[in-house]
């Protein structure tokens, strides 16, 4: 991947991702803030910002917005993680100056009136809503709140409904005022554009700001020793069951190993767990593992949905299944099959225009450097299998295991579990 790095006259990153024969540019304005810079009584508005700046700015109304971008062919998002919220646009290049300059004029220039934020105070809490009518989400969340109690990574990303229907214009705008600056944005095209005129565009819409801000990262400090478990009962079908530990963080040394483990645990149709709890079992429609990587910790998770009467056999066999990688280190011929999987998803993915675009703004964001894919690719390839069987044994010998669960639980399947997790 070839990036080409400019710095506006302000301070503001500017990355051009030149992609050969294609015919499309992806956009991306990046502010370095997310949901872990929120203080409690502001949980969520990252994300009500984030929603709020597609209501109109003071030279567009939210329907000028939407029919400058996708009356040119184009189409318009924006998303909220823990560490950045990314503004993003994906059109022919022949619109690229139309469609850098309606996302540019979002960014810097949203109007927040009172009464578009009460119409979308409402759409958001019917977001919430949502998120606790699908289980297998939910239990992702309620895991979140308890491997990192008491820290905003552990926060719902769009708030409670308490912290939605508190939030204030004042909050909004001061939270904009205090991050929306040079400091913290990086601007990412990638497609059929070049580095000069990423340059000029950016120069041109970032001209006038020239406040920068810096940012001081809450960091988590490790706490309890011991396994914790959720329930949340509700009346539905499946149980929905998330398991999981906190990990590295972004670029440790074993980062490539941890990846690879989750590959080979359940990272497709061909993972350990995949094949012992759905295949070979029939306990499971759907199971899979996932990495997730922040600052200065991170988290691996193990994702199920079950049928309730046999969520005590499930969680034994993916038990069973972490103890046993710990333990053995897998075959060559198994890592040799995770390792391409791994690099061969991330060959596929950076075909396209907006996932070259989403791995140089990520990679900018959290490390402050654009990570080559060649860099990962020589990272996992360096992976041994004792490497796999000594990360393993680092994280399911003697760490506590978390796990959250949505569904028609007993008290007494409750017990059950809870001792499961104990004798870990």
């Amino acid at each position: 991947m070839n990036v080409e790095i400019s710095t506006l006259s302000n301070g503001i990153r500017a990355l051009a991702v030149p992609m050969k024969e294609r015919r499309s540019v992806s956009i991306g304005i990046w502010v370095h803030t997310g949901g872990r810079d929120e203080e409690p009584r502001l949980s969520g508005v990252s994300h009500f910002l984030e929603h709020i700046v597609f209501k109109g700015t003071k030279k567009r109304t939210a329907n000028q917005i939407k029919e400058s971008v996708e009356g040119s062919g184009g189409s318009l998002n924006a998303f909220t993680s823990e560490e950045c919220t990314c503004f993003l646009a994906k059109a022919s290049s022949r619109q690229f100056e139309t469609v850098f300059d309606v996302l540019a004029d979002m960014v810097l220039d949203a109007s927040i009136t009172e009464a578009d934020l009460e119409k979308e105070r409402t759409v958001i809490i019917e977001e919430i809503k949502m998120t606790q009518d699908q289980p297998s989400q939910y239990a992702e969340e309620i895991l979140a709140e308890i491997m990192w109690p008491g820290h905003a990574l552990g926060r719902a990303l769009t708030g409670t409904v308490e912290t939605v229907t508190g939030l204030t214009r004042k909050d909004l705008v001061d939270y904009r005022d205090s991050f929306y600056n040079p400091g913290l944005i990086t601007v990412v095209a990638a497609g059929d554009v070049t580095s000069k005129q990423l340059l000029e565009i950016s120069e041109r819409a970032f001209a006038g700001s020239r406040k920068k801000t810096t940012r001081e990262l809450g960091l988590f400090r490790e706490s309890s020793p011991k396994s914790l478990l959720r329930v949340v009962r509700k009346p539905i079908e499946q149980t929905h069951v998330a398991l999981g530990l906190r990990t590295f963080a972004k670029e440790h040394p074993d980062e490539h190993a941890l990846d690879v483990l989750s590959t080979i645990l359940g990272g497709n149709m061909s993972s350990r767990l995949f094949n012992e709890v759905r295949e070979e079992r029939g306990l499971a429609y759907d199971i899979g593992t996932s990495v997730r990587k922040y600052h200065e910790t991170g988290a691996f998770v193990v994702s199920a949905g079950i049928d309730a009467k046999k969520i005590r056999e499930a969680l034994e066999v993916i038990l069973a299944e972490l103890r046993r990688i710990a333990k053995e280190p897998p075959s060559a011929d198994e890592l040799r099959r995770a390792k391409e999987f791994t690099t061969g998803q991330l060959d596929l993915s950076l075909e396209n225009t907006m996932n070259g675009m989403l791995w140089a703004g990520e990679s900018m964001v959290s490390l402050g450097r654009c990570r080559a894919p060649e860099e990962v690719f020589a990272g996992i390839e360096k992976v041994t299998p004792d490497d796999v069987r000594r990360v393993a044994a680092s994280l399911f010998e003697g760490k506590p295991l978390d796990m959250a669960v949505v569904g028609p639980v007993s008290e007494s399947v409750e017990r059950e579990l809870s001792q499961l997790l104990s004798a870990c």
